[in-house]
Formats: C-alpha cells, structure tokens, sequence
C-alpha cells in the first residue's frame, strides 16, 4: 500500500510491501543493546501486553519476544506481514499480527501496557493516532517512539552510499542525518508526559552485502516508485562501489528513545 506524505520525499509515493524480502533480510540490524534498554526502560516485558505500530516484518516483536511479554504487530502493508507472520513462525514465536496503518488500528480502551513505534512514526496522521495510542493504552502505560538512523557526517560509506541513492532518487529525503536534541513533543497535551528521553550513538556491523541490501531496502530505492530498470542499474553502481570497501565494517547509528507515559 502506497503512502504519500508532502513533508516527505517531497510527496513522492512509497510502499514498503515493494521492498518485503529485502527488508526481512536486511533490516533486522539493531544490536542485542537496543533491545537491552528496552528492557532495561520496563518496556515489552514479561507480564506486560505490547502492541508495535507500523511493525514492519516484525523486527520489534521478534527481537524483544524473549524478554516476556505478549505481542501483537500491526502494520498497513500486507506482504510486510505476510513476512513478519513467515519470520515469527520459523522461529517458533507466537506473534499475533494484523494488517492495520495505525489510523486504523482500534483495540478495546486499557488493552496495552506498551505501544511502540520504530522508524515510523514520521508517516503517522497524530491528530488520529495520538488518542487511539492514549486510550489503549492502561492506566500509566508507555508510548515509546524509537529511531535508530546513521550519521552520514561520520561515515564515508554512508555518505557516498546516500549520494547514489540521490543520484536515482532526488526527491528522497531520507538522508542526512544529524544528532539532535530530544525534547518532549508540545503534541503531549494533557495525554502524555516524558518518563524517559534518552539518545545514543551506537555502532552496527556491516558486511558489503548486508550494507548494500540495507540501502537497497531503503524508502529512496525499494520501497520507491523507481522502475526494475533504474533499480538495477542503481545496484550495479552500488555493488560496485562496495567492492572497494573493507568486507566488514562499521557504520555510527545515531538512536533515541522517547518513553512516554499515559497521564
């Protein structure tokens, strides 16, 4: 399913489902210590409901499912399930899973103890999604919002890696990321209040190909309007380049969490 937001890509439509196999493959990159303090934040585990908005290929749910608690991943593209439903059940997870945008998503009031969203909550419509987040949610219960993105500045692969994307894409805007000062968002209203913010740098290891097929599975390519044609020309370029990398290396993420509590 397409999405179109004019603060994004500067209009340009884009559709996750396009990108689902290499998604699954590629971009299940968070280290073990960002699921540590999830953990450590008392969010997704044992004894608790979880619900992970925009859940992708499940990533959140399955990489937090041995810390206990019950998830459910929901996510508006149905072949992005259909992937998160094939990953959970080759692990033996028992994942409820629903194709659902967030705008959509309508649980019983107090149902959750935790709703997450990771690297999606930019396409949410809040003026919809901030009071179904509020009323699922039981009393005190945490809305966490994650982003883990690299930092271009501090990479030279990473640089050279969004410039190419550019070269076939300009209209992406998904590039160029800085560190930046966490803040509680004035959307809190009388419905949320900070109980954490915290932000970190954060080094994931790459090979050539699991670095290639990262940014293959970007918004700027797969998940993009770009024809069969323009992306495989764009990985040949790209492919090429990485044959005058190390085979392995390191890439300097840039990760904030913002922990909100119901009031």
């Amino acid at each position: 399913m397409e999405i179109a937001k004019k603060d994004i890509d500067h209009g340009k439509a884009f559709d996750w489902g396009k990108t689902s196999e290499d998604y699954a493959k590629f971009r299940d990159i968070y280290p073990a210590a960002f699921y540590e303090k999830l953990a450590e934040l008392s969010l997704g585990v044992r004894g608790q409901r979880a619900l992970d908005l925009g859940t992708g290929t499940g990533v959140i749910p399955r990489n937090m499912y041995h810390y206990g608690a019950e998830w459910t991943g929901a996510d508006l593209s149905e072949n992005q399930i259909r992937y998160a439903g094939k990953l959970s059940r080759e692990s033996g997870l028992n994942i409820e899973y629903l194709v659902a945008s967030a705008e959509q998503v309508d649980f019983p009031a107090e149902t959750f103890d935790v709703i997450t969203a990771c690297q999606c909550f930019m396409y949410f419509d809040k003026a919809v999604v901030l009071p179904k987040i509020h009323n699922m949610l039981k009393e005190q219960g945490h809305f966490a919002i994650l982003f883990m993105a690299w930092l271009p500045g501090e990479s030279e692969i990473a640089r050279k890696s969004e410039n190419m994307v550019l070269n076939y894409n300009p209209s992406w805007t998904g590039g160029g990321m800085t560190r930046y000062v966490l803040q509680e968002p004035p959307w809190c209203g009388d419905m949320f209040r900070a109980a954490n913010m915290m932000s970190y740098d954060l080094p994931v290891h790459f090979t050539r190909e699991t670095w290639h097929g990262r940014i293959k599975a970007c918004r700027g390519i797969g998940a993009s309007g770009l024809s069969e044609g323009e992306i495989a020309a764009w990985e040949k370029e790209h492919w090429s380049y990485m044959q005058t990398v190390p085979e392995e290396f390191d890439i300097l993420h840039y990760v904030t969490i913002l922990d909100l509590n119901k009031i």
